[in-house]
């Protein structure tokens, strides 16, 4: 196709071409079908005539204009029936992503460990450890959040996410 890797940009049309012209499963629609009403006429159709350009060659301006505003009132209907179906994918796709988490509850006086962020100084290569030694939850906020102290009973003042911390069995 590209005999090139400097000519993408001769090639990029006709990917934009068929991206907006290809059924998204999100919408249930193709992108040109959103944007215009109806669906695309690829260049081969228009040197080659369908049915519906030929139609549409034959007729006089105040019919094709009646006909336009027709499909642009189509179009709103349309664009809802995408945004309902785009909403019912979301919903779909939630439930499934939910099926795979497990809860994780936490309650004060667990043993936690806390994840070592690559970020952070405890970090020194790929060997390192990638959790610090154990902590307590000292207590439970709302949003899975959780304030931890150390094992000598010092506070941390920072909250943290209960996503960066697991249960320490000793």
């Amino acid at each position: 196709m590209i005999d090139k890797h400097k000519q993408w940009h001769e090639k990029l049309s006709f990917a934009l071409l068929g991206y907006r012209t290809t059924i998204l499963t999100s919408t249930g629609t193709t992108p040109y079908m959103l944007v215009y009403g109806t669906k695309a006429v690829i260049p081969a159709k228009v040197e080659i005539p369908s049915l519906r350009i030929i139609q549409e060659a034959e007729l006089d301006d105040t019919e094709w204009v009646k006909s336009l505003y027709e499909k642009l009132a189509l179009i709103d209907g349309k664009r809802i029936n995408a945004v309902c179906h785009g909403q019912l994918y979301h919903n779909r796709m939630a439930r499934s992503f939910n099926k795979r988490v497990k809860s994780r509850q936490f309650t004060s006086g667990q043993l936690v460990l806390k994840k070592i962020f690559p970020h952070q100084d405890e970090a020194k290569g790929k060997f390192s450890p990638n959790w610090q030694s154990p902590y307590m939850v000292h207590r439970v906020l709302t949003g899975r959040a959780l304030i931890l102290a150390k094992m000598d009973g010092e506070v941390w003042p920072k909250s943290i996410n209960s996503n960066a911390v697991k249960r320490y069995y000793v």
